[in-house]
């Protein structure tokens, strides 16, 4: 309205109007991300400011407050408020999947913890931070006037990573809000260059194509993350309604498992929540439940999260089913949440709601537009500099000429205009002769002005081909996403199931039946991985896996120590990594000592009915039990074999009650026998003869199962080894003293470790000194019972070095059917 005039309007309309430039300015300027990069305003600006400020991955921490003030004073003009709170968002691992920013200090926490004051904590750029700034000085993004015009700020960035994905946005604006989950970024890569590869034929790709790479949401806290609704069919699978639709819901759950405390009692441990689930409140809701008689059986609620990781104890009164507790706390408490999947996000500033493809597509648009912006502006500065090098080469070829023009000339002015026509050439190359430095004559100098004129005219080619092919752009895309990747790529957190259905002892660990490769170091550090290779094994690794299990996610893994001791840790417990050297120390998981020795390594099922642990010691003694004996997951150590003092537990294996027994002794002596012959007894009895010893000094140093087409592995201390068919050893009775199963030459002064492997499989041998060695069976000689072997020529550093063990898989267990009492699915050789 103009000052001293007065004009009628409708109230009405002055309302609607007021209230659509409200709504907008809340939808682009505060609250939706955009498409393309995935951020809101405020973070962006934070984001470019740190990167104007030189607070980058690379550099020393700075105040937080100092960061605040300049995001408000030059580009942000709201409350600091806002601005700390989505600083300190981007800095908590346990908001974002990859956090953006490097945060020192209090950055607040899962049980709803704020972050300290900004003048308390320090801040830089996180290295994946970085990525999303990389080239915007090259003219790559629109810049436009900040809220005073005094300034330029970027209007998108050009972001290297898919951060709208693999980080998600949640914003609620006026009319509408968006929560888009965040994602691996891996498999996110793995997306856009399978669009990226199928660009031309992008209409033909479907939701369930871009789901073979894109499992589903991957969130920063973990847990369980279900496709169905209980009951539902495939067709209602809501996380494909979600990414073909853009809306849909899925259910997440709090990783949980169960223990057995032993008289009758059970306790449920909780090791990762759902996505945004406070902690504290949880707790608190819990107890709310009991305190109102609505969740019944608990005796005890704790709290015992540390830097190993969350870890919420409920423990339960004696008698109660822990099961039971457990989906009942799933539907009364946020242990199982739904989230609510709103994929809206801003396309020339326009709110949309976008599926999984149009996302990737979205993105993948964006590189395209900076790749050509970037070698746009690549492009001429390359024929700048080349433009000018050719003046300085002709100058270089007609120097005599050069010189004595410059002389006769009485200012700059008149030599630029000389140079100009001595040499044909411009002003601006005219120009970089006479600033060029004498030192530039020399014969050196002269050859690298050539060689860097050379390397220009290829880049400008190179950029001149790549501008005129978009099929080249995309492959450059496709290659810096790779780069990505590679750089900052990491395991899913998350785990897909496909239904909530499931009740019963075996839906207490609600994981899924996937195979996974469990390793224990030589330090006892204990990891799994997902592929099914074994680790590769070399004599630099520093903890090669004393033992390579092949389990299932859902199962239970026994600790098995040389005095007979065992401890129970859940799979999915056990760290996840990339080697077995990056593991945790099994007293980490489970309550042994470190000092403890481990004997052998298990992962099966819990509550099994059928088959048949068998045990062998170095003295010789042989024990049996039932499986059904075994208990599940346990929270305190219970004993399978009583052990003597002078005597050690050194090999456990599962049954199947017909297989038999091969037990090799140090004076190279084996005796086979069938497992029926030891009487099945009890946890805590001690164990039967099953070999007669030659002496006091003699001990069993291999006992395996007898497999059929196998070889038995022999080696000697002083890297002498044979393998024989299994058939040239005869099945005898139990306490016998065997047959000579290799004989020893003069340099062997025993036999320090036998196997029963196929000659397909991976072995490697372990020496006491930790070192592993990588056998090719093969290669070793093949030699009936009882003759000599032949040297294997494996090197030991030190005198007091020798061979001590020989590492082989350990097959996955199959669970029996009840009429065959159980069995073990053959040894499938793995290879590498």
């Amino acid at each position: 309205m103009d000052i001293g005039q007065t004009r009628q309007i409708t109230i009405e309309q002055e309302m609607r109007d007021a209230y659509l430039d409200y709504a907008m300015s809340v939808i682009v300027a505060r609250a939706l991300p955009d498409a393309r990069d995935g951020l809101k305003p405020v973070h962006r600006r934070i984001l470019y400011a740190m990167h104007d400020m030189g607070v980058r991955a690379d550099s020393t921490y700075k105040k937080s407050a100092r960061i605040v003030g300049e995001v408000l004073g030059k580009y942000h003009p709201h409350g600091d408020g806002a601005v700390y709170e989505s600083l300190v968002r981007m800095a908590q691992d346990f908001a974002m999947r990859y956090v953006l920013i490097d945060g020192q200090g209090n950055f607040g926490s899962i049980d709803g913890d704020s972050a300290a004051a900004m003048r308390y904590t320090e801040a830089r750029m996180a290295s994946i931070g970085d990525e999303l700034l990389i080239d915007i000085d090259k003219d790559t993004v629109e810049f436009g006037d900040n809220f005073d015009g005094s300034l330029r700020e970027p209007l998108v960035l050009p972001t290297a990573i898919p951060n709208l994905l693999v980080n998600g946005a949640t914003g609620i604006a006026v009319g509408m809000s968006t929560n888009i989950p965040p994602h691996n970024l891996g498999e996110v890569v793995d997306a856009l260059i399978y669009v990226i590869d199928k660009w031309d034929a992008y209409e033909d790709i479907s939701t369930n194509d871009l789901m073979k790479f894109v499992k589903g949401p991957d969130f920063p806290t973990g847990g369980l993350i279900y496709h169905h609704e209980d009951g539902a069919e495939d067709e209602d699978n809501t996380l494909i309604t979600a990414y073909a639709t853009g809306r849909g819901k899925i259910t997440i759950r709090a990783k949980a498992h169960i223990e057995d405390m032993g008289r009758g009692k059970q306790r449920i441990i909780v090791s990762e929540l759902p996505y945004q689930v406070n902690k504290t409140s949880l707790i608190e809701r819990i107890a709310s439940l009991v305190r109102e008689g609505r969740l019944e059986g608990l005796s005890d609620l704790r709290d015992e999260s540390d830097r190993q990781g969350l870890r919420l104890v409920i423990e339960l009164q004696r008698g109660v089913d822990a099961a039971d507790v457990l989906s009942r706390m799933y539907k009364l408490t946020q242990l199982q949440e739904t989230f609510g999947i709103i994929m809206l996000a801003l396309i020339n500033d326009e709110p949309r709601i976008l599926s999984l493809k149009q996302l990737l597509k979205v993105y993948v648009d964006h590189r395209l537009e900076i790749v050509r912006r970037r070698s746009v502006f690549d492009l001429e500065k390359a024929r700048s500099r080349a433009h000018i090098l050719l003046g300085l080469l002709k100058a270089i070829d007609a120097i005599d000429e050069v010189i004595r023009t410059i002389r006769k000339a009485p200012d700059a002015d008149a030599a630029r205009q000389a140079l100009m026509v001595l040499l044909g050439i411009t002003e601006i190359q005219a120009q970089a002769i006479l600033d060029m430095q004498l030192r530039r004559l020399a014969a050196l100098e002269r050859q690298r002005i050539r060689e860097e004129f050379d390397e220009k005219q290829r880049l400008i080619t190179y950029l001149e081909s790549l501008l005129s092919s978009p099929a080249q752009m995309r492959g450059v895309i496709a290659t810096e996403l790779k780069d990505i990747r590679s750089a900052y790529g990491d395991k899913r957190r998350s785990v897909i199931v496909d239904s909530t259905a499931g009740t019963g002892a075996e839906a207490a660990l609600f994981l899924p039946e996937e195979p996974v490769l469990l390793t224990v170091s030589t330090s006892g550090k204990i990891a799994r991985m997902q592929e099914q290779a074994v680790p590769r094994v070399t004599a630099e690794n520093k903890e090669p896996p004393r033992f390579i299990i092949e389990g299932v996610a859902n199962q239970v893994v026994y600790v098995i120590t040389k005095k007979g001791m065992c401890a129970t840790i859940p799979m999915q417990q056990i760290p996840e990594t990339e080697s077995p050297a990056e593991g945790t120390l099994f007293s980490d998981l489970c309550p042994l000592n470190s000092s403890d020795e481990i004997a052998a390594v298990l992962s099966m099922p819990a509550g099994l009915e059928h088959g048949f642990l068998i045990f062998a010691s170095e003295q010789g003694l042989v024990k049996r039990i039932r499986l059904s004996e075994m208990p599940g997951l346990m929270t305190k150590p219970f004993i399978v074999m009583n052990i003597g003092e002078d005597d050690k537990l050194g090999w456990v294996y599962a049954t199947d009650g017909r297989q038999e027994l091969i037990l090799s002794t140090r004076e190279a002596m084996s005796i086979r026998f069938p497992e029926s012959e030891v009487r099945p007894t009890g946890l805590p009895a001690g164990g039967m003869k099953g070999v007669k010893l030659a002496n006091e000094r003699s001990r069993v140093i291999g006992a395996d199962l007898v497999r059929d087409g196998a070889f038995m592995l022999t080696v000697s201390d002083d890297a002498v080894a044979k393998v024989s068919a299994l058939t040239d050893y005869p099945v005898q009775g139990r306490a016998g003293g065997g047959v000579i199963t290799m004989r020893l030459p003069k340099s062997s002064r025993e036999l320090v470790a036998t196997a029963v492997v196929q000659l397909e499989q991976t072995a490697y041998l372990m020496s006491n000194r930790g070192k592993a060695i990588k056998l090719n069976l093969k290669r070793v000689p093949l030699v009936i019972r009882g003759r000599p072997g032949g040297d294997i020529q494996m090197s030991m550093e030190r005198k007091d070095e020798q061979i001590e063990a020989i590492v082989t898989v350990t097959p996955r267990y199959v669970p029996a059917e009840p009429e065959s009492e159980g069995f073990i699915e053959p040894r499938v050789p793995v290879t590498e």
